[in-house]
């Protein structure tokens, strides 16, 4: 009931995306970077450097994209996302130093 509650607000049907971005410094990079990070927060977790992760209507995928495809430099950035239907359907797996970004609660 809740995803179909979601579905109307958002539009569009579900997806667990992973998504990866490596932003050039050259012209400006850090500026792009603070933007396209700043981007992916309102959507997604920030779970590692460049990487976030979560559940996302087909709606705000496209709005996503749409903003982060005015801020980038296609000749120097580069985006990958990564999409499942459920997030049960990705096996992640951790090694080396693990932070859990995605805990926000005590």
């Amino acid at each position: 009931m809740k995803k179909s509650i979601l579905g109307l607000k958002y539009g569009g049907d579900f997806m667990y995306i992973v998504l990866v971005y490596d932003i050039s410094f050259e012209e400006n990079g850090q500026r792009r970077l603070n933007r396209v990070f700043k981007i992916c927060k309102k959507y997604l977790s920030h779970i590692q450097n460049s990487v976030f992760e979560g559940e996302i209507s087909d709606v705000q995928l496209l709005k996503l994209k749409s903003e982060i495809n005015k801020n980038i430099k296609e000749n120097l950035d580069s985006i990958i996302i990564f999409k499942s239907r459920q997030e049960k359907w990705l096996d992640k797996e951790l090694m080396g130093l693990q932070e859990d970004k995605t805990s926000l609660f005590l």
